[in-house]
């Protein structure tokens, strides 16, 4: 068997004042062909899964493109062309195939088409012969629409968020598509839609009320009713239409079964709906808790979360904690940013060198740069390897970063937006997490998995941004209507 394998990955927000090009993508990464078989090294990622399952069925691996981009704003049209024109010319020379793996995010838009996913399948399948299948992997935040259920092409979603199962995902993914190709399956898709949008740390898979649909999905696989059920409560920072919660449903041929399984997920989901309100607290009373209280606080800086597509360059939280004192707090708390500018002005003062800095909002604007002074403690080039049980193997880039010492204040302040998973964040920089008083992380729930350990008490901050976790703030324009939470007042109390 000969499989074609491609990877092209990119997480979109609507609330952020630029776009996404290909600058974006290479500062993760863009490789072609055989550098697939070794460049992710000892990643958990799905590619990686693919190649182990098809090496151990003795398939032959037909590597074509991996791409991967931070979220942040819409692709430019030029961008989305040089990545996926490659990709399906690829695809239409690489000979015979038997089967294609695709791993997708789901959510990607592109300033002039909002279902890009749709239309990178109907652009493979167009090159492909009629019946080929393909089996495409997806992010528990895909936007999952109907356009997306087409002839021939079934989806696995990740299970767990926070995500640790990007290569469990890519392994069912490789063995349901072995399994398609042997006849032992004939895969059929439905999907189920609610209008609803919920704060991502109030929908993790492992707390109710979401762990109790993911439950019963589960239970549906168990019983024999379905193949693979999917949940998808959705990047709730996008603002396009038919946004919403997704239930996705694989079954052996019975399109019926799948359909009244989708819907019975989602509307167990719909009727839970003010369950999923976030569990917030103000700025300032996390920072009187943090340096107040005994141990680690860890908080989430959910506005600002570069995972979610934001510049993660606000100078909210640094104000606040200058604000409270926390300069001169007798402990230590560590924050991130993302300044490129102000980067390469520390460095090129030196380590050990006192220096004025204006900060934050290069690139956003949603608030005002901060002028500080603090001490050049670290220069990095913000290479690192995630240790951690979200992604182990995977490569942190945060490239040029500095450590900056505002009096118990240490600023880790990066050039690259970037994933705040792993303790590596201030590890490779030489801050010790477990040393703080407080830490704020710019991740809106995926954090837990590094940090919960370590940590005396989690909280999620009500801070402001692209990436709030209030959903009730977010202008919404283009959804669907009605639309929870904007037109609905059930919250509870």
């Amino acid at each position: 068997m000969r499989i074609a394998i491609a990877e092209l990955k990119q997480e979109t927000n609507s609330f952020v004042p630029f776009s996404t090009t290909l600058e974006t993508f290479r500062d993760q990464y863009i490789w072609h062909g055989d550098e697939l078989l070794t460049k992710f090294g000892a990643q958990r990622t799905e590619i990686p899964a693919y190649l182990d399952v098809l090496r151990a069925a003795g398939a032959t691996p037909v590597p074509l493109l991996a791409a991967f981009a931070l979220a942040s704003g819409p692709l430019t049209r030029d961008c989305f062309e040089a990545l996926v024109q490659p990709l399906v010319d690829g695809i239409a020379n690489a000979g015979p195939l038997d089967g294609v793996l695709l791993a997708l995010h789901g959510a990607m838009v592109v300033d002039d088409e909002p279902d890009s996913e749709s239309e990178i399948l109907e652009r493979v399948r167009a090159v492909l012969p009629k019946g080929l299948p393909i089996v495409v992997t997806l992010d528990l935040h895909g936007h999952i629409t109907q356009r997306m259920i087409q002839p021939d092409v079934a989806y696995i979603g990740y299970r767990e968020y926070p995500h640790i199962d990007m290569y469990e995902t890519g392994e069912r993914g490789a063995r349901l598509l072995l399994d398609w190709i042997a006849g032992r399956v004939q895969p059929v898709m439905a999907v189920a839609k609610r209008h609803m949008v919920m704060s991502p740390d109030a929908a993790r898979t492992t707390a109710p009320p979401l762990s109790e649909v993911v439950a019963a999905g589960r239970a549906m696989e168990a019983a024999g009713r379905v193949l693979h059920v999917s949940l998808f409560p959705v990047q709730p920072w996008m603002d396009v239409p038919d946004l919403g919660f997704a239930a996705l449903v694989c079954t052996d041929g019975d399109p019926a079964a799948a359909q009244a399984a989708a819907e019975e997920l989602a509307e167990m989901t719909w009727q839970r709906r003010a369950r999923f309100e976030p569990d917030l607290t103000p700025l300032d009373e996390v920072i009187r808790i943090g340096l107040s209280s005994e141990g680690l606080t860890v908080a989430s800086d959910a506005g600002d979360t570069p995972s979610g597509g934001s510049a993660a360059d606000s100078t909210a939280v640094l104000r606040a904690l200058l604000a409270a004192g926390a300069a001169a707090a007798g402990r230590l708390t560590y924050l991130t940013m993302c300044d490129a500018e102000a980067a390469a002005e520390a460095a090129r003062a030196g380590v050990g060198r006192t220096i004025t800095l204006t900060v934050g909002h290069k690139r956003s604007r949603d608030g005002e740069p901060l002028t500080v002074t603090g001490v050049v403690r670290v220069i990095s080039d913000g290479t690192y390897v995630f240790s951690g049980p979200g992604a182990p193997g995977m490569p942190g880039a945060m490239g040029l970063t500095v450590v900056l010492a505002i009096g118990d204040i240490r600023l880790n302040l990066r050039s690259i937006p970037h994933l705040e998973w792993d303790l590596g964040v201030h590890e490779s920089v030489g801050l010790d997490p477990r040393r703080a008083a407080l830490i704020f992380v710019k991740s809106p729930s995926h954090f837990r998995i590094s940090y919960t350990p370590i940590a005396a008490r989690v909280l999620i901050a009500d801070t402001p941004g692209p990436t709030c976790a209030n959903m009730r703030r977010i202008a919404f324009t283009q959804v669907t209507r009605p639309f929870w939470p904007m037109d609905w007042n059930d919250a509870p109390g």
